[in-house]
């Protein structure tokens, strides 16, 4: 059997808050997957012909309005959705905490509000895979997995 592996590249920007390090997320809505699920506040598939760093790039530039963000690459996820009508995915996972502009939402009809929030206090729901993506920041796992029997 074969399948096709779709990879996306997703971007966390990261602050200093009062109370340690905030994340900043999206609210998901207008999308076919998990509207009303908290997620980063820029991500999507990588082109064709690109690469996941020039992706992530484009995505902070298209969703956020932000340009020169000064990625960092945390770490790769392969997921599956066992039984779920997905394709096998691969995720790059990067964080930023300089960059230029404010961030604002952009696509309207994609995004109901943007929010900083602690990372110790992530808002409900989430989406899981992004949940646990988040969990595993500062570590040194550049490999991760989410779905597979074996997690």
């Amino acid at each position: 059997m074969s399948f096709v592996v779709v990879p996306a590249s997703y971007v966390y920007l990261l602050r200093d808050g009062s109370g340690g390090t905030e994340v900043l997320l999206q609210l998901r809505r207008g999308t076919t997957y998990m509207d009303g699920h908290w997620a980063a506040a820029a991500a999507g598939h990588v082109e064709r012909g690109e690469t996941a760093y020039a992706a992530a790039q484009r995505e902070a530039t298209e969703e956020l309005g932000i340009s020169a963000v000064d990625l960092r690459f945390e770490f790769t996820m392969q997921r599956t959705q066992g039984g779920e009508p997905i394709d096998e995915r691969v995720d790059f996972f990067f964080t930023a905490r300089s960059w230029t502009g404010e961030p604002r939402i952009v696509e309207p009809d994609k995004a109901g509000e943007l929010r900083w929030c602690p990372l110790d206090e992530l808002p409900d729901p989430m989406v899981p895979h992004e949940a646990y993506a988040l969990g595993q920041l500062g570590t040194d796992h550049r490999y991760l997995s989410h779905g597979f029997d074996t997690d």
